[in-house]
């Protein structure tokens, strides 16, 4: 049996589909270790809690070489075709790129097949580049009727004199693994992942083989008439498996909520494999950080929220997002409708491309006492990320006071008996709030067989604290552009 703190360790084998954003928080010197997991049957559903933790390990660039003789891409993509190419024998190690993602061309080695279960994990830093920028025209933002929009869902913008504002639904997929939200192309409506962390606008595009496209929406760039090509220009996110996503790039107008921003840059996927492709509900993603992360080359570019800031009513917006039911992002508004009390700030730090803060203290129980902790990693606030993953003392205190509680191999995190009576959890945001979790909202799944796995789960001691939605649907959350800072309130 594995030693506990080696347990924890199993997180970090699970990278896989997402972005692979450069992370100053990643330890240069740490020293490559070797674990072993058991390999199971996946239990039913659209997105597995392990493929939970795989989405966000190699979405951080948290760099992982994934080792399963029994079938390599069963985990990370849940694929088992005979179609997939067999990687060689052999362990790699490959730096991320500038960007952060790895070479596609040398992605196949990173995956190695030996005679036992083990998997070596190797993690390096890249401190990002400056950002450049394409600059967008001097009017960046055009009224809701330039755009022909044929969206069956809520939506709605108004224009005064001291700017716009907009509203979108935010639909939850199963387990509220992701919240999609409706967004307009070039006049082509698509359905997309709102993610505060990353920094790009992708989606599928009608390049790509049908094979990888049936189910989704694509979006067609000689059916709008406002597209343009950015000559020479690509991007590429590259996965802990082998796999990767590539493309072109090219500007158009883009439309959230009626409001749009006439030139924005829209990464066109010609080339994807892994759980994206399995997720038909999902046309691509919108990424709501900051631009030092963008992975367009040979220039970076401005997301849709800096490119629209200046010209909405006030430089935020807000997610409202709800347990097992639609909810809001809205535009250039705090909506004082959606939330009571009042809204509890702290300062942020963009430059790693985060909506990042201090959480210097934990708390453990509905009436327990604030537990202050100087090793405590910074947070991100990211709604494209399910889970919260803490600091390993942090969420083994937690479930040390959960009895039956462990950590589960087969599920690469901390699983206990869903009869068992779970404790309130809190963690600070910045120096002067905690925001409380009811221990129904730490349960995240139900695994078959009484067993349940809880939305806590370890960073592997990655340096930074992730808060997904398993903490900011139960809040209302402000991400102000303009004064640097996030803020969480009450929801109304």
């Amino acid at each position: 049996m594995l030693h506990a703190t080696t347990t924890f360790a199993i997180l970090a084998i699970l990278a896989a589909c997402a972005l692979a954003a450069p992370f100053p928080f990643q330890d240069v010197n740490h020293v490559p270790s070797t674990f072993k997991f058991d390999v199971k049957p996946r239990h039913s559903g659209s997105r597995t809690p392990l493929q939970e933790l795989v989405y966000t390990y190699a979405k951080y660039g948290w760099q992982i070489i994934i080792v399963d003789p029994f079938n390599p891409f069963s985990i990370v993509d849940g694929s088992s075709s005979s179609s997939d190419p067999a990687p060689a024998a052999t362990t790699s190690s490959a730096a991320p790129t500038e960007t952060g993602s790895m070479d596609a061309a040398s992605s196949s080695s990173d995956v190695a097949i030996v005679t036992t279960v083990t998997a070596i994990v190797s993690v390096t830093a890249s401190s990002p580049s400056p950002a450049t920028f394409t600059a967008p025209p001097a009017s960046s933002a055009t009224s809701a009727s330039s755009v022909a929009t044929s969206i069956s869902a809520v939506q709605s913008a108004t224009t005064s004199a001291n700017g716009e504002t907009a509203q979108v639904t935010a639909s939850p997929e199963q387990n509220d693994s992701e919240y999609l939200s409706p967004v307009t192309i070039g006049g082509q409506a698509l359905t997309l992942d709102f993610d505060t962390g990353s920094a790009d606008l992708w989606v599928f595009s009608n390049s790509l083989p049908s094979s990888d496209s049936a189910g989704h929406v694509t979006f067609d760039p000689s059916k709008s008439p406002t597209f343009t090509p950015y000559s020479g220009a690509t991007w590429q996110i590259a996965y802990g498996d082998g796999s990767s996503a590539t493309g072109s790039v090219g500007f158009d107008s883009v439309t959230i909520g009626g409001v749009t921003v006439a030139h924005q840059a829209v990464e066109l996927a010609d080339n994807l494999s892994g759980a994206f492709v399995q997720d038909t509900q999902n046309d691509g993603l919108l990424g709501l950080g900051f631009s030092t992360i963008n992975t367009i080359q040979p220039q970076r570019q401005k997301t849709f929220f800096e490119n629209i800031m200046p010209s909405l009513a006030l430089p935020v917006f807000t997610a409202n997002l709800q347990a097992d039911a639609s909810g809001t992002y809205t535009f250039g508004a705090i909506d004082t409708a959606q939330y009571s009390g009042p809204i509890h700030y702290t300062p942020i730090d963009s430059s790693a491309g985060f909506w990042q803060f201090t959480s210097p203290s934990y708390t453990i129980g509905s009436n327990g006492a604030s537990v202050p902790c100087t090793t405590c990693s910074p947070a991100i606030a990211d709604t494209g990320t399910s889970l919260v993953l803490l600091d390993d003392d942090v969420v083994s205190a937690y479930y040390a006071q959960v009895n039956g509680a462990s950590q589960d191999q087969s599920q690469g995190g901390w699983v206990f008996p869903c009869s068992a009576s779970l404790p309130g959890f809190g963690v600070a945001i910045g120096s002067g709030y905690t925001a409380m979790l009811t221990g129904q909202d730490v349960m995240y799944e139900s695994l078959g067989g009484g067993v349940c796995y809880g939305g806590l789960q370890s960073n592997a001691g990655q340096g930074v604290q992730i808060f997904g939605d398993v903490l900011l649907r139960h809040y209302f959350a402000v991400f102000d552009g303009g004064a640097k800072r996030f803020g969480l309130a009450k929801k109304a």
